[in-house]
């Protein structure tokens, strides 16, 4: 069972991912219900010998299954439009953290404190010990609070990349001279990993994103011990 941990994405850290995993589950309970009746009709179909010589239309089963489908896609649309606006939502933020893609690191400026800023390279495979994970742990993970509302402003210092933390249900292009913007809310400590999600060229797959969530006043401890 640990190995099958593995294969997939971590757990949920975030409302926002929360929110984005159970209207996944919400979708998929629908289709399988979908493709279930589906393939059963169609199996009754070949193999009974039922037949109506004198069937010319049915009203009734045409109003069905035009009225039916739609009925099913406003149950998909209404949740997906709601979530659509949440991800958008910017509340008042209680940290702005600046991330900035180069070829192929992530820099990050603590824009509410002064000269906190660094760079984060991934640790290359000699230099790794035993509590790191090969080609997805750096040499200065990005510290944040958690149970506070983080705003993060992501641009790009050469080409396009991407900033992207699926824990968090965070992904946003990294664009040279333009800014964008994502909030999120980190509600238990933990490291959570990410990548680049652009190619932006030969190492593209080497520039992981590590967010180190800890509690407010260990953050503060940071903060003030650089």
């Amino acid at each position: 069972m640990a190995t099958w941990n593995y294969l997939g994405l971590q757990d949920s850290t975030s409302p926002l991912m929360e929110q984005l995993m159970f209207f996944h589950d919400h979708t998929m309970v629908i289709l399988i219900l979908i493709t279930s009746m589906v393939g059963y009709m169609m199996t009754s179909l070949f193999f009974n010998k039922l037949i109506n010589r004198f069937l010319l239309e049915g009203q009734t089963i045409e109003i069905i299954w035009t009225v039916l489908p739609a009925i099913i896609l406003i149950c998909i649309a209404l949740p997906s439009l709601r979530l659509l606006y949440l991800l958008d939502e910017v509340n008042s933020p209680s940290i702005t953290l600046k991330t900035i893609g180069h070829q192929w690191y992530w820099s990050y400026e603590y824009s509410d404190f002064l000269d906190l800023e660094f760079d984060s390279y991934m640790i290359p495979s000699n230099d790794l010990n035993l509590s790191n994970f090969r080609l997805l742990d750096v040499d200065n993970r990005t510290i944040l609070p958690i149970n506070s509302q983080v705003r993060v402003l992501i641009s790009a210092a050469d080409v396009i990349h991407s900033w992207t933390v699926p824990s968090l249900g965070v992904k946003a292009d990294a664009i040279p001279g333009r800014l964008n913007q994502v909030s999120f809310l980190i509600n238990r400590p933990g490291l959570f990993f990410g990548q680049c999600s652009e190619i932006c060229g030969a190492n593209h797959s080497f520039m992981p994103i590590v967010i180190e969530a800890i509690p407010a006043n260990n953050f503060l401890n940071w903060v003030s011990s650089h």
